[in-house]
């Protein structure tokens, strides 16, 4: 007999996000689905807006990665009306995405996805001295693992033990038997866990020398950047450099360890050894280093057949809504998209923590979509990005990708897993630390004799535009979609990592990546579910910031009416 497992909210997310799965009587997942229980609704309030406005407003989607929807809104105007900015804006938003990535990734690893794979309880019985020597394995030159850092992480994480108030460390399923770190090596997880809190404030310090700040920068417009005066800064630039030093040091000799430390531990644990359902992976160009060369690669695989990659066609991107809470007559292109929403709730049933409101997986259950690129689901993310760039025969990725495998002792075929995706999202970050170097030194380079920073776009309010821009977002590749007619934004859509990832199965039956990365998974206990939660976590989940919550019960929670033309 099947039984309902209820994840809601899964945690360490931006976001609301609900995941629900069957187990049979092995407590093996034959069904699951994922809902994200918010409305973004952003789409809505741009139309009848100018333009200009649409980067600082869309950026509110996220509050996390902010500067890549702030970003990508202000390409798509940039390509509807046009509009080449000079070299110099394309390298500051290219050091500024750098700085998000590196921030991005450390958070997601340690903050959001690391309690996945370390248990801090264990730690606690972890002999320090051992510890210390355990991390030499994984580096010769560990960042906060020696003997006496060890102890006093130890020492610090007992006290929050004994007092009962475990703060972020509560609620978790310690003592589960797919944990497989070590004492000693959790408690060097641990150490690196509180020194990325340290770290992850000087990549965000990295990003507002040349944003204003973070989140939400502000030196974005269309046309270029406004932070001119931060580029002609000698100090300026050496603050940049000085703290992208630290952090691309603590990427190198903490966080590729730990992940060669997991690869270790985790090779034969069957949690992780699947989580790659969907082989369809897409990613798009990005990251301008010298030469106006892109780090990374565009194109689609299909069947996860590295020796064929293809080129995208923007028109074969649809977004589907059977099963979403819209309303649309089928599959629409971002330009023709709609925001209708069509609400219609929950099933109360059984589950293993007694009757609660269920997904109706026959009917409409999130509020996210689905997209689809030519009628099938694909995975965007970091894995996806260095798989295509791999495929496409990029010599930086396939290096550093064929490295770290020989390093970690695993096949090529180990990045279709979980601890596969985990791993090329380090990856990911120490190429973009490493690289974005080159950026810096070709930005300096131009300035001795090319200043400039901006043009004037030209809006026609006579003329009709479309535009969209193509990026790669911390979890994957991001477009937003923009029509403008008579000045003013008529039509807008963003198509987010998380959309790709996270939609619900499709109306020709077809299951996205999330919902079918958990299928065929074995869980130790049903009601505490850390392998669904490892295996979703892996995707770096950012259900997208709302203006609509809703209540279970139906009761009206408050009512609010913005105008679509400002204040």
């Amino acid at each position: 007999m099947s039984k309902r497992v209820v994840i809601d909210p899964i945690t360490r997310i931006e976001g609301h996000l609900r995941v629900e799965v069957e187990v049979d009587e092995n407590n093996t997942i034959t069904k699951a689905w994922s809902s994200s229980t918010l409305w973004r609704g952003l789409e809505v309030i741009l139309k009848g807006r100018t333009p200009m406005d649409v980067g600082l407003l869309v950026q509110r989607i996220c509050g996390v990665c902010t500067y890549s929807h702030y970003r990508s809104g202000i390409e798509a105007v940039e390509d509807a009306l046009d509009v080449k900015i000079p070299l110099n804006a394309k390298y500051l938003r290219s050091l500024m995405q750098a700085s998000l990535f590196m921030h991005d990734h450390i958070v997601q690893f340690y903050h959001l996805h690391g309690l996945d794979w370390v248990d801090v309880v264990s730690a606690l019985s972890a002999d320090p001295a051992l510890a210390a020597q355990e991390a030499t394995k994984y580096t010769t030159t560990p960042i906060a693992a020696g003997e006496g850092d060890l102890r006093a992480v130890q020492e610090k994480v007992k006290g929050l033990v004994d007092s009962g108030k475990l703060g972020p460390f509560a609620n978790a399923y310690w003592g589960n038997s797919t944990y497989k770190f070590t004492p000693e090596q959790n408690l060097i997880a641990l150490s690196h866990y509180l020194k990325a809190l340290e770290v992850q404030r000087v990549a965000a310090e990295m990003l507002a020398i040349f944003g204003g700040k973070s989140p939400h920068p502000q030196s974005l417009v269309v046309g270029g950047v406004t932070s001119v005066r931060d580029m002609l800064s000698p100090a300026r630039l050496q603050q940049w450099k000085q703290k992208h030093a630290e952090v691309q040091d603590f990427i190198n000799r903490a966080y590729k360890a730990d992940i060669l430390m997991a690869a270790a531990a985790y090779g034969n644990e069957p949690s992780v050894l699947g989580g790659v359902a969907v082989k369809n992976f897409m990613a798009t160009n990005d990251f301008v280093i010298a030469n106006g060369e892109s780090l990374f690669e565009r194109g689609i695989i299909m069947n996860a057949d590295l020796s064929n990659v293809s080129d995208i066609n923007p028109d074969l991107i649809k977004e589907d809504v059977t099963h979403a809470w819209y309303e649309a007559d089928g599959p629409q292109h971002p330009y023709e998209g709609t925001t209708i929403p069509n609400y219609t709730g929950f099933v109360e049933r059984d589950t293993v923590y007694g009757k609660l409101p269920t997904i109706d997986g026959d009917g409409k259950y999130s509020w996210v979509k689905s997209p689809r690129y030519d009628g099938e689901p694909v995975e965007v993310g970091p894995l996806a990005s260095l798989l295509v760039s791999y495929a496409r025969g990029n010599e930086l990725v396939t290096k550093t990708v064929d490295g770290f495998l020989k390093e970690a002792g695993l096949p090529l075929s180990a990045l279709f897993t979980t601890l596969g995706r985990t791993a090329a999202r380090m990856l990911q970050a120490k190429i973009v630390g490493e690289e974005s170097l080159k950026t810096f030194d070709a930005m300096l380079v131009n300035m001795q004799s090319d200043e400039s920073t901006y043009v004037t776009p030209e809006l026609d309010p006579n003329k009709e535009y479309e535009g969209y821009s193509m990026m790669e977002a911390p979890r994957g590749m991001l477009s937003h979609w923009i029509r403008i007619k008579d000045g003013k934004v008529e039509n807008y859509q963003a198509v987010v990592p998380t959309t790709w990832n996270a939609g619900p199965v499709d109306v020709n039956g077809k299951v996205g990546p999330y919902e079918a990365s958990l299928v065929g998974l074995k869980l130790e206990d049903p009601t505490k579910p850390l392998e669904v939660i490892r295996v979703i976590h892996s995707f770096d989940p950012c259900m997208a910031c709302s203006v609509h919550v809703m209540d279970y019960k139906k009761q009206e929670l408050g009512q609010f009416k913005l105008s679509p033309n400002g204040f």
